[in-house]
């Protein structure tokens, strides 16, 4: 039962939990569960510290197509930005607002939210995970190829929180995940051996590699992300230079398997990470990917606040 609880990290949610969101994922994809309203009355605070296009726009939506009420708030708006606390600001929401969805710079930021908050927390993006993006991610992988146990998940960039909370998820599900990343941009040590723990319960097989070639042999799926994750912008010219071998590129693709599916969670630098003829190509499902986004975290709220 997710009912009234945080979703702060992959960590937080169990198997079932991840089975349960995706079921209400497919009925919500319905013409008959376009009409569920469990958000009626209700209302729910985007707290946002950084710039956002998908996440701020399908959970504006997707509380709206629920039948609530959002509320967007930036840290530059609100009284945080006088001398407020994190801790009054946390107490003071909860007595308006059923939900805070919270994007911010640090992943202390959305604990402590959730620490003061009487009402539930959903990390929609941290320096550290990016739980709804990595659901929304296994739920296309699972509705493009009918299941996701036993593939093989094969991620080519930085070790950022995308990639932290795909390795999370992979691993907890018991999907095969293989990464590459330049030296000195891995996963951190303490979020790769959590991983190795899941894997041992589920079955699946983890590999951490510096080399795009070899993560992406028979590869089920590739998916990439930005050189230059928000925060990093003074490191440009210097991750350019280091990624330059880990773009994926059509030469890539011909190592994976011939219906290997192409993902990226956006905003996409083309030309850099992904090329245009891959992004547009027949292997990609990249917006097909973005769409979902909207409806699994229709799930996820219902389950908390329905």
């Amino acid at each position: 039962m997710l009912y009234n609880r945080d979703i702060l990290s992959i960590n937080d949610l169990t198997v079932e939990d991840i089975e349960n969101i995706f079921r209400l994922t497919d009925f919500l994809k319905t013409e008959e569960g376009k009409a569920h309203k469990p958000l009626l009355g209700k209302s729910v605070a985007l707290y946002f510290e950084k710039p956002s296009t998908r996440t701020r726009v399908s959970f504006e939506v997707g509380v709206f197509q629920l039948g609530g009420q959002a509320i967007y708030l930036d840290n530059k708006s609100l009284q945080i930005s006088r001398g407020e606390t994190l801790a009054d600001t946390a107490r003071v929401l909860s007595r308006y607002v059923n939900c805070i969805v919270a994007r911010t710079l640090k992943d202390e930021t959305v604990r402590e939210l959730a620490k003061y908050a009487d009402i539930p927390v959903i990390n929609a993006l941290t320096n550290r995970e990016h739980p709804c993006q990595a659901l929304g991610d296994i739920y296309t992988i699972k509705e493009k190829l009918g299941s996701y146990r036993g593939i093989k998940f094969s991620y080519i960039g930085d070790g950022n929180n995308v990639a932290n909370s795909l390795l999370l998820i992979t691993s907890k599900l018991g999907i095969n995940f293989s990464i590459a990343s330049p030296v000195g941009y891995e996963i951190k040590d303490d979020v790769k051996d959590t991983a190795i723990k899941y894997a041992k319960e589920s079955g699946a097989v983890v590999e951490f590699h510096n080399n795009p070639e070899l993560a992406v042999k028979d590869a089920d799926i590739i998916y990439t992300d930005v050189w230059v994750s928000m925060g990093d912008e003074a490191e440009e010219e210097k991750r350019n230079r280091d990624f330059q071998n880990f773009r994926v590129d059509s030469r890539l693709l011909k190592l994976a398997k011939p219906t290997v599916k192409v993902m990226h969670c956006l905003p996409a630098i083309r030309g850099k990470e992904i090329t245009d003829e891959v992004m547009d190509g027949p292997n990609s499902i990249i917006f097909d990917q973005a769409e979902n986004r909207l409806h699994v975290q229709k799930a996820i709220l219902s389950l908390i606040l329905g």
